[in-house]
């Protein structure tokens, strides 16, 4: 009989800071359903962050000297299994805080997996944006999982908590999760192993 894997850790990245803002619905969402299956999430949220536009990575700090709140990222970052991008879809494209919130670190994010969860008003459910975060994503060190889960017209597919209200929704998350949990797992294995640098 094999002894049940420990409890896995996820950043929950929210790239929205617009008011009345559709995406905290989505996060909701993640936050519910990771948290459900006995795993740790934590939302990681630009709006309370108040990040300034990037002029300086946390690694260009010098040690001890990075403002409060990229040091508290780094921390987390660093003791994650894997990262959850929600994301909105601003003109076919990556919302400009979820890019900079992004850009802020490099390494912190190298060998754990990301997973995209897009939203949009339209019927397409952000998968534009997916794309080019796919692109992104990868050059920072974080892979994505092939899978995605879009959620089409959010305000009628999430209520305020994030309580999915159509079985589309749980069913996307939930084939999402499982391949998001494996890849998790397998890239903490390997770390734990050691990494190529």
């Amino acid at each position: 009989m094999t002894e049940p894997s420990p409890p896995l850790s996820f950043a929950v990245l929210l790239g929205s800071v617009r008011h009345e803002r559709m995406g905290i619905r989505a996060a909701r969402l993640v936050i519910h359903a990771i948290e459900g299956r006995g795993h740790e999430a934590v939302l990681v949220d630009p709006l309370q962050l108040q990040l300034p536009l990037l002029d300086r990575m946390y690694k260009e700090y010098p040690a001890g000297t990075a403002p409060a709140a990229l040091e508290q990222l780094a921390t987390l970052y660093r003791r994650v299994d894997g990262f959850a991008i929600v994301s909105g879809e601003y003109n076919h494209g990556i919302p400009p805080a979820m890019k900079n919130l992004l850009d802020h670190f490099l390494e912190e994010y190298f060998w754990r997996p990301s997973g995209i969860v897009c939203y949009s008003a339209g019927m397409f459910g952000g998968v534009r944006a997916a794309v080019a975060l796919r692109t992104t994503l990868a050059e920072l060190g974080m892979p994505g999982i092939p899978s995605e889960c879009p959620i089409p017209r959010i305000g009628a597919s999430l209520d305020q908590d994030g309580k999915p209200q159509n079985e589309h929704v749980t069913r996307t998350l939930d084939r999402f999760l499982d391949e998001f949990e494996w890849y998790a797992r397998a890239l903490r294995r390997q770390r734990q192993q050691g990494t190529p640098y």
